[in-house]
C-alpha cells in the first residue's frame, strides 16, 4: 500500500491492508477489551480473521495473568481462541530465563502469582511473592537474610511492593552475577473512566535506581515478545500486522520487528501524539509512528465479510 505514515484507514484501504497480511498480532487492553468490557465488534473481527485463514495472536504486557487466564477471558467474551496464541509477559519471562539465560538457580520475584505459576511450569523456583513487612533498623536492612540460590531478580507488577522488597532486591543485585529482568516499562495503567494507577515501570525504575543497574526487558516493545510468537508459529514479519493502542509499546514493537503497524483509537494513543512523533525530527521517535490508524478494529468487519 503506497500511503504515507500515520494514514487514516477507511473503506477500500482497510481491505487492501488486510489482503497484504497473513498474520495479525493484537494487543489486548485498549484494543479488544477495556478493563472488563469487550470492545464492540472485536470478537467478530477475530473470529472472521481466523475463518478467513489469518493467523491471529495476542500479546499483552499484563504480568498478573497467566496465558490460560487471558485465554479464558477471551473465550468468555466470545472470542474463538486457544491458549497457545496468547503471549503475556509472565509466560515470556519464563521462556527468557529458561531458554536465553539458561538460569540455574532461584528467582527473587517482585511480582504476581501468575508470574510464579509460569516460572514453576518451566521448573524455575522463586521466592518473594506476597507481603514483606518492614522490621528492625537500617543495619538490619543492610544485612537482610538472602537466599544463596537466587541468581536473578525479576520485577513485574506487585501490589505488595514495599521498601523491604526494594531493599532485598538491591542486596541481591549487589552481586554483579545476579541478573535483573523486568516484564515491561509501562509506567501507568489506564482504567475505565479515565482513571490511572502506577504500573510496573514505576516499580522497576525504583529497583534499577537502587541497584544502579539496568534491567533486561522481555515485554513490549522488546522484540523478545514477538520472538516467542515466531518461535512457536513462524509468522512472516513482512506479511504481519501489529495492532495496538499504545505508541511506545505496541507500535514500537511492530517497528522493532519489521511489521506493519496500526493504531486503534479505542485506548491510550492519539493521532495527535503520533503526529508529534512524526514531526519531531527525532529518529528515535519515528518507531512510535504507526503506518495507519483506525477508530476501532470493528471497522474491519465489512472488509472481512466482503
Amino acid at each position: 500500500m503506497a500511503v504515507s505514515k500515520c494514514s487514516h484507514l477507511s473503506g477500500p484501504l482497510i481491505k487492501q491492508l488486510l489482503d497484504s497480511v497473513d498474520n495479525v498480532v493484537f494487543d489486548c487492553d485498549g484494543v479488544i477489551w477495556r478493563g472488563k468490557q469487550v470492545v464492540p465488534g472485536a470478537p467478530d473481527v477475530i473470529n472472521l480473521l481466523k475463518k478467513n485463514g489469518n493467523g491471529v495472536y495476542f500479546v499483552t504486557n499484563n504480568s498478573t495473568k497467566t496465558r490460560k487466564m487471558c485465554a479464558d477471558k477471551l473465550i468468555l467474551m466470545g472470542f474463538n481462541v486457544t491458549e497457545d496464541v496468547v503471549f503475556g509477559t509472565s509466560y515470556c519471562l519464563a521462556m527468557y530465563l529458561k531458554n536465553v539465560c539458561k538460569l540455574d538457580g532461584k528467582v527473587y520475584l517482585i511480582g504476581s502469582n501468575a508470574m510464579k505459576h509460569e516460572l514453576e511450569k518451566v521448573g524455575i523456583s522463586q521466592t518473594g511473592v506476597g507481603p514483606d513487612p518492614i522490621s528492625g533498623n537500617d543495619l538490619d536492612w543492610a544485612n537482610v537474610p538472602l537466599d544463596p540460590d537466587v541468581k536473578a531478580v525479576v520485577v513485574g507488577f506487585d501490589e505488595h511492593f514495599s521498601f523491604m522488597k526494594l531493599n532485598r532486591a538491591m542486596q541481591y543485585l549487589s552481586n554483579p552475577a545476579c541478573l535483573l529482568v523486568g516484564t515491561n516499562m509501562d509506567t501507568r495503567l489506564p482504567l475505565e473512566g479515565g482513571k490511572l494507577v502506577p504500573a510496573t515501570g514505576c516499580l522497576l525504575k525504583a529497583v534499577e535506581t537502587a541497584a544502579q543497574r539496568q534491567a533486561q526487558i522481555v515485554g513490549k516493545p522488546s522484540h523478545f515478545m514477538f520472538d516467542c510468537v515466531a518461535q512457536q508459529f513462524s509468522p512472516g514479519r513482512d506479511r504481519c500486522l501489529m495492532v495496538g493502542d499504545r505508541l511506545d509499546t505496541d507500535i514500537q514493537l511492530g517497528f522493532n520487528c519489521g511489521m506493519k503497524t496500526l493504531l486503534t483509537l479505542t485506548g491510550v494513543g492519539t493521532v495527535a501524539d503520533a503526529q508529534a512523533h512524526l514531526e519531531s525530527g527525532s529518529q528515535e521517535r519515528q518507531g512510535m509512528v504507526p503506518d495507519y490508524y483506525i477508530d476501532s478494529i470493528a471497522e474491519f468487519i465489512p472488509a472481512l465479510q466482503g
